[in-house]
């Protein structure tokens, strides 16, 4: 398929989202840029409603840097513990805490380059601040963006770093951050990983995966 094909059909895609779901948000709760930067951080490998359990009434009553850097690794580590890799996401969060008050006044750096300078900080986590907190026409590629945008035929890659630049040659900076969370959010609920589920996808008739319920009607038939 052609870059200006891609493009049309990433058009259609994004409109028929944008038309059911006009304002996509992001589903980690958080109230600062702090907060969120610390569970983009813990979502590595853990679900958004596992941190959101474990971090939203600490993030109600005010969690700061300076409240992370008190309660020390231990104390930070014993209020994360039901999430997966707690004792690293706990490590990286009480260094990035420590460097975010030293090198940066406690504000969340804008450039990317700072920000993957912070423990436990990569591609994807930077991706998410720099679109959610700072509205930069990023899209962060985790495994839901990666699978819906291979499945629409809008990438062909192995890795999410490769399919990151594929996605963000053919879609218009307009569409950007708000892409991010329409490809996340189709992903999570109806482009599943197992049994998506096609009968009720509005891009059904856009999608070449071999699972496509339209294509097993089709076969039938």
């Amino acid at each position: 398929m052609s870059i200006k094909a891609k493009k049309a059909r990433v058009e259609t895609i994004l409109t028929r989202l944008r038309a059911l779901n006009p304002n996509p948000r992001c589903e980690l709760y958080y109230e600062t840029p702090y907060q969120l930067l610390i569970s983009v951080v813990m979502s590595a490998q853990a679900t958004d409603k596992s941190v959101n359990a474990a971090m939203e009434d600490l993030y109600r009553n005010g969690l700061t840097i300076d409240a992370v850097l008190k309660m020390g690794e231990a104390g930070f580590l014993e209020k994360i513990r039901r999430i997966g890799l707690a004792p690293t996401k706990a490590r990286n969060v009480l260094k990035l805490s420590a460097i975010l008050k030293q090198k940066f006044n406690g504000e969340i750096p804008r450039s990317r380059e700072d920000l993957e300078s912070l423990p436990g900080v990569g591609r994807k986590t930077a991706n998410v601040i720099l679109g959610e907190i700072y509205r930069e026409p990023t899209i962060a590629v985790d495994t839901h963006v990666f699978r819906v945008g291979a499945r629409l035929g809008l990438h062909d890659e192995a890795t999410p770093d490769k399919a990151e630049l594929k996605l963000l040659a053919i879609i218009d900076p307009a569409w950007l951050p708000m892409a991010h969370h329409w490809f996340i959010l189709h992903g999570r609920y109806t482009c599943v990983a197992r049994a998506p589920k096609c009968d009720a996808c509005c891009l059904v008739d856009l999608c070449l995966s071999k699972d496509n319920f339209a294509r097993k009607n089709l076969i039938r038939t």
